[in-house]
């Protein structure tokens, strides 16, 4: 992997963490002045706030990033290049079939050592919008949940629609962005269509498949024995 790949991967991954946490903390924000400051002291009148939504941003991010809970999202799982070559193996009868594990380890190396740079691009790239997209998504709706619940408390407590519009404006203004990204979600598509051009790539590359096949065959015997 290049320098300039390399830079690459650190950019987006940064990403991954920091626009998920900044998101984050910034409903987090918006929500205690429409709702929880009403109720307990503001914390955020202080010279400190900066340091603190930061704090917040870095913490929020890397969490979701540490989670990978969109690595369990059915768009993520199918159509896996890796699961291409599982079932490449499975039709010569010159190698043993590949593990689940063992075809994404070979899987990682085609794609460092000999698909083109502007694959890697792509991969890191929509992988990034994926990640990013679905934490949005999900940090919304339970933002959205979040408020419905703090409007019908108030609301059960006596206040009118009109005394608790800045808080209604919030969940509506997070349910639209639910809503528009479940509506338009390009992200699941996009990381299809990456998939597949992946798998394209090595179905056009066939021959070298079979020789990084019986390598990674004369390794594991070699380690073997």
């Amino acid at each position: 992997m290049n320098y300039s790949t390399s830079a690459s991967f650190g950019g987006y991954e940064t990403a991954r963490i920091l626009i998920p946490g900044f998101y984050f903390a910034s409903l987090c924000t918006f929500f205690f002045y429409v709702f929880v400051s009403d109720y307990v002291p503001n914390p955020f009148e202080h010279a400190y706030f900066i340091l603190e939504f930061l704090f917040l941003v870095l913490v929020s991010g890397l969490t979701m990033y540490a989670k990978e809970t969109t690595k369990r999202r059915r768009a993520f799982l199918e159509n896996q290049p890796s699961a291409f070559l599982q079932e490449m193996t499975r039709r010569y009868p010159t190698t043993q079939p590949l593990q689940e594990n063992e075809a994404r380890q070979l899987y990682f190396y085609i794609l460092n050592h000999y698909v083109p740079s502007v694959f890697h691009e792509k991969v890191f790239f929509f992988g990034t919008v994926y990640h990013i997209m679905i934490q949005i998504r999900r940090t919304s709706f339970w933002f959205a949940v979040i408020s419905i619940i703090g409007i019908a408390i108030q609301t059960a407590m006596g206040f009118s629609f009109i005394a608790q519009q800045e808080l209604i404006f919030f969940c509506v203004f997070v349910c639209v962005i639910y809503l528009l990204n479940v509506t338009y979600n390009k992200a699941d598509r996009k990381m299809q269509e990456n998939y597949q051009d992946q798998i394209f790539w090595l179905q056009m590359n066939e021959s070298l498949l079979k020789e990084l096949l019986q390598k990674y065959e004369l390794s594991k015997k070699g380690s073997a024995s």
